[in-house]
């Protein structure tokens, strides 16, 4: 389905076509200079940590406090969660930690570190897509300078979710798989391969819920392989041969799949989750990108260069990348979540495609023509001595520098929850109430609430959507919108206490009601029933 790699492509880039300067006499030096991937990937973590603040950025979701959490208690021996500790308006109800590999990764930093941990652990995560995004671009024969111009639009879109949550690993997952689809997939036997693929789609599985993406993407290059020669004029045998195996692929990576503590009724529990139109309407981050918004500019422009690279892969009869192409820019521009998906898959797959046209495009000026062949074969030159570099040491000093910055005692000290948004400084009233206090708080700090006192105080709502439903949700927002029929839910919730944002409606609401304000600052305001 690919063409053969060309010698003067960055694809087809081999060590010894150049060597970088003082690589012969000083060889431990490819040690220490990064290649441009690398070097990106510690910018990143640099940016991540320093101008992003992501100390405490990545903590702008409360999801993160019941993440952690739940990590601690499944390392503390608790086993795998099966029914809900947190809240007291569904204590006890059937619940699927789906994340719960990458809750026992935060458990653990979060053990040896405090959040400054947490914040290393997923800075890296970050910085390491930054570097899978890279290799996926020389995989797909993306040209050198496109994929630095890129690399831009690319941070700049899928920053829109740098957060301490399990997404992130779902990122270097979906890298992976398509970088494994674009090189090693297809050659040699299935069954040698098998025990990678199956390990691979388990660990998936465990850690985040779009595991179901890496049969999707086998089933796509298989359906590429199988139309193909349909449609152009291909060799039918060797392209059916790749469709058998793609989709032997995708059949392993569907079972591993049910490697998990809840087996196929995981499966079960997405599905209906992700049809629930009704639920996913109120969930902010399903919602669409608005892209009138100040700053959006690079992510139309990540949309436009995903949609010339699809264009483009299909007139180069490269079937599987237009269908994913058309696949992740329709969820992107359905969910914002699709976004960072859609830059991290697509950017790299366009970049190959548009490198491609300028290689073969046959009728331009001469005077063009010749600046393109130019341009390009500079492109070469610069991956060729690029190749010649791993940057490992480099890598390491990087990752030692942001260790000792994080556990300096001032950036220790104020890394978490921001105390603009989250009820940083209201916790300590709220840890003076009855242990058997109902309290009222929106789901925003709902997550917070279970970080900060270990699950200890029971919430009324947090961030998990799927366990809670549509239909609790509607009464939520029936409730703190101060909608006929608010007050029937706050007795028939027994509710003593309410902790609420100042600019919530229900505040004055409830102080009409006769509740007493014994806290208030800039976040939160903490209100007693009389």
């Amino acid at each position: 389905m690919q063409p053969a790699a060309d010698p003067r492509s960055p694809r087809g880039c081999r060590r010894q076509t150049a060597t970088p300067p003082g690589a012969a006499e000083f060889p431990w030096l490819a040690w220490w200079l990064p290649d441009v991937g690398l070097a990106v990937s510690i910018l990143t973590l640099f940016y991540c940590l320093l101008v992003y603040d992501g100390s405490r950025q990545l903590f702008r979701d409360s999801d993160s406090g019941w993440h952690i959490r739940t990590g601690e208690a499944i390392l503390a021996g608790a086993g795998f969660p099966r029914t809900d500790p947190y809240s007291f308006s569904r204590a006890g109800e059937p619940w699927f930690a789906w994340e719960w590999a990458a809750d026992l990764s935060m458990g653990i930093a979060h053990r040896m570190a405090g959040l400054w941990g947490v914040a290393l652990l997923y800075a890296v995560a970050i910085a390491a897509a930054t570097w899978l995004w890279f290799r996926l671009h020389w995989a797909a024969g993306g040209n050198f300078f496109i994929a630095c111009l890129l690399a831009s639009p690319m941070l700049s879109t899928v920053n829109l979710h740098w957060l301490a949550r399990p997404h992130v690993a779902g990122w270097l997952f979906l890298l992976g798989a398509i970088l494994y689809l674009e090189t090693a997939a297809g050659r040699g036997r299935l069954l040698r391969q098998a025990p990678a693929i199956v390990l691979f789609c388990a660990l998936w599985a465990n850690f985040h819920a779009s595991f179901f993406l890496a049969p999707v993407l086998a089933l796509v290059y298989a359906a590429g392989c199988l139309l193909g020669p349909m449609i152009w004029d291909l060799d039918r045998a060797e392209e059916w041969r790749r469709a058998r195996w793609f989709a032997g692929a995708a059949a392993l990576a569907a079972l591993a799949s049910l490697l998990n503590p809840y087996g196929w009724r995981l499966h079960q529990h997405l599905l209906a989750y992700l049809n629930n139109s009704e639920l996913l309407q109120r969930v902010a981050e399903f919602q669409s990108f608005n892209f009138h918004a100040p700053g959006s500019f690079q992510i139309l422009a990540v949309m436009a260069v995903a949609a010339i690279g699809g264009v483009l892969a299909l007139g180069q009869r490269k079937l599987a990348h237009a269908l994913l192409t058309a696949g992740l820019l329709a969820l992107a521009l359905r969910s914002a979540r699709g976004l960072p998906v859609a830059a991290l898959a697509l950017l790299p797959l366009a970049n190959g495609a548009i490198t491609e046209a300028l290689r073969n495009w046959r009728d331009p000026r001469p005077a063009l023509r010749k600046r393109l062949d130019a341009f390009l074969a500079y492109s070469d030159r610069l991956r060729a001595l690029d190749c010649g570099r791993n940057g490992w040491a480099a890598a390491m000093v990087a990752l030692l520098a942001a260790f000792l910055w994080l556990r300096s005692p001032a950036v220790a000290a104020r890394a978490g929850f921001p105390p603009e948004e989250f009820p940083v400084e209201a916790a300590a009233a709220v840890e003076k109430l009855p242990q058997d206090a109902r309290l009222l708080a929106p789901d925003k700090f709902g997550g917070y609430l279970i970080y900060r006192f270990a699950g200890r105080r029971k919430v009324f709502f947090d961030g998990r959507s799927d366990f809670y439903g549509s239909d609790f949700m509607k009464q939520y927002i029936r409730l703190v919108e101060v909608r006929p029929g608010w007050k029937e839910q706050v007795d028939a919730w027994r509710f003593t206490h309410a902790l609420l944002p100042p600019d919530y409606s229900l505040v004055a609401a409830l102080e009409r009601e006769g509740w007493r304000r014994i806290w208030r600052d800039r976040t939160a305001v903490l209100l007693e029933r009389k």
